[in-house]
């Protein structure tokens, strides 16, 4: 599964940044960066949110040949911007403001979890007080908060759509951390910095999203100063994948749909796209293949007996298997009755078609969110 992608052309011209800001005002309307969940999802310009769904759509059309591959890894930006645009709110709805996976121990909150993983990635890094860090793929800001209260880093967050930024930066005022945290809009794939600009780079279940994954890291390498050291959880298909296999195939493309990915790669792409562009790897380990009691993956079964703690069962009635089908069926009647977009129920079977394959990938172990790396920019790196 080669990342080898031939003229994947860079797509975030000053134009189109323009054109995504005033269509995501749009869209999301007054006060957007306030509203969560139903509030937000209703909140939106119908006819913009159908031309939004529909933008996302159209890149998923059930083909999974080189052409419809190709297609997608051309469009990864727009198409990342729109999926963006669509998803957000059921993912707060449902997760809360960091949207990953983590490893889950007995006796342990959902929420505990979370700011687990992520201290366990700024600890591995090695982010200290002081440090310029850069989040790739920043999301809402969740994991830059947290990490930044951690470790009292200074934490930049990189994102390529408007209303998660400005939802980002609702939060970092709303928890005081403006001094801390701040969020610049751009391409991942042709970043703006400075080359030489953070102390430490870190992405968490981000980078997925590129369409060449050397295209991300070296743009990483670049902002680094020689030195730096960047980790990030990748999701990634395991050796146990063949490509081959038809069953396999099917449960990959359910991610890819389900989550806007243009094309998953193997662990072995990623680490040799890590070491083309000139990384040294230090530590590398698939947190997800440990055998943990509770795995990965139980937010998204119907499985009760993962449920930890009170305040979890909220969480999970949301994210489970059941709770996702009354949502489906809320929307679907919301899109029926004229109030919510039209779309909107496809919008939900392709994040349903995600689940079944995120939960099928993890018990065959086809797939991992968080494989690992830990690497260095070596300090004699031009």
């Amino acid at each position: 599964m080669s990342s080898t992608v031939s003229e994947v052309p860079f797509a975030g011209t000053p134009e189109l940044k323009a054109k995504q800001a005033a269509f995501s005002k749009a869209l999301h309307g007054k006060d957007a960066d306030s509203k969560v969940g139903v509030s937000a999802f209703l909140n939106k310009d119908k006819k913009a949110h159908e031309v939004s769904i529909n933008d996302f759509l159209e890149n998923w059309d059930g083909k999974t040949d080189k052409d419809a591959e190709q297609k997608r890894l051309e469009n990864y930006n727009q198409s990342t911007h729109s999926y963006y645009n669509v998803v957000t709110d059921f993912y707060e709805y449902g997760w809360g403001t960091s949207f990953h996976f983590s490893t889950y121990y007995k006796g342990e909150a959902f929420n505990q979890a979370t700011a687990r993983h992520e201290h366990y990635l700024a600890s591995k890094i090695g982010i200290k007080e002081g440090w310029k860090v850069l989040d790739v793929g920043c999301g809402v800001g969740g994991p830059a908060r947290e990490i930044a209260r951690f470790t009292g880093a200074h934490i930049t967050g990189l994102n390529n759509n408007d209303y998660q930024i400005q939802k980002a930066y609702h939060y970092a005022k709303k928890f005081n951390l403006e001094k801390q945290l701040e969020f610049v809009k751009g391409d991942f794939m042709k970043m703006d910095f400075p080359e030489a600009t953070f102390d430490a780079v870190y992405a968490i279940e981000a980078t997925v999203h590129a369409p060449v994954l050397e295209g991300v890291y070296s743009q990483i390498y670049k902002v680094l100063k020689p030195g730096g050291v960047f980790g990030v959880y990748e999701w990634v298909m395991t050796d146990n994948y063949d490509e081959t296999n038809e069953e396999h195939r099917r449960i990959c493309y359910e991610i890819e749909i389900g989550d806007g990915i243009p094309k998953m790669y193997s662990v072995d792409v990623a680490r040799q796209a890590l070491k083309n562009v000139g990384f040294e790897i230090e530590y590398e380990r698939d947190l997800a293949d440990s055998d943990d009691e509770i795995p990965w993956y139980y937010p998204l079964t119907g499985e009760w007996k993962y449920v930890q703690s009170l305040y979890d069962l909220s969480t999970f009635v949301r994210t489970s298997y059941v709770g996702r089908q009354i949502t489906t069926a809320f929307v679907s009647t919301l899109e029926f009755l004229g109030i919510a977009a039209k779309g909107s129920s496809r919008v939900t079977a392709a994040l349903e078609d995600a689940a079944v394959g995120l939960v099928a990938g993890g018990e065959k172990k086809l797939f991992t969110p968080m494989q690992l790396f830990v690497v260095r920019k070596p300090l004699n790196a031009e």
